[in-house]
């Protein structure tokens, strides 16, 4: 009885966590029980791609480079061209992508467009497993670079969307800033091994969290099973009965975040302007 409980237990675990990558092992699709397995693949910190100047940034950012401020681009007249992919979606599929950008819209000065002929954009597909995106406005003149914003099966959820349309703008992981060990504690012995990189704490010089506080809520936070090993958590909060994770819509910090970044006439956003230039 308690084998078929075990079984049963095990069936409505996979069916509500849509794992992605999961490969027949009990204990390694444990890191999907948050339902945000899509997130979780075998690119930078799981769902982010990165370009070749960027992930040099990454790596001389300790030698006192400026690193992802530069590498965190901003796509230009505050407007993100767009192409979608309609063959891989269905008609509720796209629904829910118009929706992410319509709240993006409602509560910044960020558009979205379709694109012209020729033009850079981003391209919405559903080809590949998982989800994920390039970070920022990934039009480099050194490389040819197609922009991809990934949304594979599993990934149909509006704060999903947003989170990986929010990548496409410039946002990194809220875990990853350089206060983290403030108010969370990275438990690596439940990582599971090989993906510990992708808890990696960025200098204040790396990426910029714009004065804004750091945010449990954000829908940039890693769920607190992230890549999980064996079930348990890789994060806890130093605060008690807090929620991270959430993949609901934005979060009022994040909202902030956006409009520093992009809607205001910032010295972070002269900061950047002047690294395009130089």
């Amino acid at each position: 009885m308690l084998f078929t409980h075990f079984c049963i237990l095990v069936y409505i675990l996979s069916i509500n966590a849509s794992p992605i990558y999961y490969d027949g092992n009990f204990d390694d699709s444990l890191r999907f029980y948050d339902g945000l397995g899509g997130e979780f693949g075998e690119y930078f910190e799981g769902d982010m791609l990165l370009t070749s100047t960027q992930e040099r940034d990454i790596f001389e950012a300790s030698e006192g480079r400026n690193g992802l401020r530069n590498g965190a681009k901003r796509w230009p007249n505050r407007t993100v061209v767009y192409h979608i992919e309609e063959d891989d979606f269905d008609k509720d599929e796209i629904k829910v992508i118009k929706e992410g950008m319509m709240e993006i819209e409602n509560k910044s000065c960020i558009k979205f467009r379709r694109r012209n002929a020729n033009e850079h954009a981003v391209i919405f597909k559903s080809s590949a497993n998982g989800c994920f995106s390039n970070v920022g406005f990934s039009n480099d003149d050194d490389e040819e670079t197609e922009q991809v914003l990934n949304l594979g099966k599993g990934c149909m959820r509006h704060g999903t969307v947003v989170h990986e349309m929010l990548h496409t703008l410039g946002f990194y992981h809220m875990q990853s800033t350089y206060d983290r060990d403030d108010y969370i504690k990275i438990v690596w012995e439940n990582i599971k091994e090989g993906t510990e990189h992708n808890f990696a704490k960025y200098n204040n010089d790396t990426v910029t969290d714009f004065g804004v506080p750091y945010d449990y809520g954000s829908v940039m936070h890693y769920p607190e099973k992230a890549f999980s090993k064996n079930g348990n958590k890789t994060i806890i909060t130093l605060q008690e009965n807090v929620h991270i994770g959430q993949r609901n819509e934005m979060s009022v910090s994040d909202v902030q975040k956006l409009n520093k970044m992009y809607c205001e006439d910032s010295e972070e956003e002269k900061l950047d302007i002047t690294h395009r230039n130089s």
